[in-house]
């Protein structure tokens, strides 16, 4: 049986390293603030905002929250981040995605400052992190590589296998990879013998948003899995991620549970992106 890759401890204890050095700035008389924007009332991202508040006041990072009603027009969102931008107090600037259908996300995403870009989704960012130039890094995968280096998985030339290429999750998590010096592989819809390509990882992120599509045939005896979906089973309250659990833990040397794995990393890796924001403001 694999030994589990406990999410909950790993993003504590960094949601503790925060906490102290946020501490150490403010006796310094510098302080940390995050804005947080949120249009409508999607239920989803009402709990992820509720989860970011709390994680800000845990850490003492200050919390500047923005709820807007579903039919805010892109000019007051935009001039909303322009004001946010000028701020000189706002070390970081996040807006809660998904927006409303008749606000242009790419535009917004692009409005915000590189500076404040907490989420790491600006092209600029995107751009910083392929060329190996310091910026913001995308919190999810982020949370992935301090998963596998907290958990003692070797990534200096380990064979890893990514599983989907989204922009916020699998091209990122692709590049931090190369950067730790794993030889990546990216798998997609059009990937030919993915289950030959998985099975030779020693290394396999999940992040292909289809519930437990891989199994325990697609992993390699004493393989690390990651898996970064999460959806509901039909009907229950109970989750589940891209990895049918019980058939990888048999197989896999280390995995993440879903839920208490990637998840929770991803609000500790927020909190880090607004102290480090801050950090180059100083």
């Amino acid at each position: 049986m694999a030994e589990l890759i406990d999410g909950k401890k790993i993003s504590q204890d960094l949601k503790d390293e925060v906490k102290e050095k946020v501490a150490e700035l403010k006796a310094q008389g510098v302080e940390v603030t995050l804005a947080v924007i949120l249009v409508g009332n999607d239920p989803a991202s009402t709990v992820y905002v509720g989860n970011k508040k709390k994680a800000c006041e845990y850490t003492g990072i200050n919390s500047k929250s923005f709820e807007l009603p579903e039919e805010t027009t892109q000019e007051e969102l935009m001039k909303l981040i322009k004001d946010l931008n000028e701020d000189d107090s706002v070390n970081g600037i996040l807006v809660q995605l998904p927006l409303p259908k008749h606000l242009d996300e790419d535009k917004v995403i692009r409005a915000i400052s590189p500076n404040k870009d907490v989420d790491g989704f600006h092209p600029e960012s995107v751009g910083r992190l392929s060329i190996g130039v310091p910026g913001f890094v995308s919190c999810t995968p982020a949370g992935v590589i301090e998963l596998l280096k907290r958990s003692g998985t070797v990534l200096d030339g380990a064979n890893a296998v990514v599983v989907g290429r989204s922009n916020i999750v699998g091209k990122p998590m692709s590049v931090l990879l190369l950067r730790e010096n794993a030889t990546v592989t990216i798998c997609h819809s059009h990937t030919k013998n993915l289950k030959e390509i998985c099975k030779a990882a020693d290394i396999l992120v999940v992040a292909i948003g289809q519930p437990k599509f891989i199994d325990g045939s697609y992993i390699k005896e004493g393989a690390t899995v990651i898996d970064v979906g999460i959806h509901r089973i039909d009907g229950t309250k109970k989750l589940c991620g891209d990895v049918d659990f019980d058939s990888a833990a048999e197989v896999a040397g280390k995995i993440t549970p879903v839920p208490g794995g990637v998840g929770p990393m991803t609000i500790a890796e927020l909190m880090n992106n607004c102290l480090q924001s801050a950090l180059m403001c100083k």
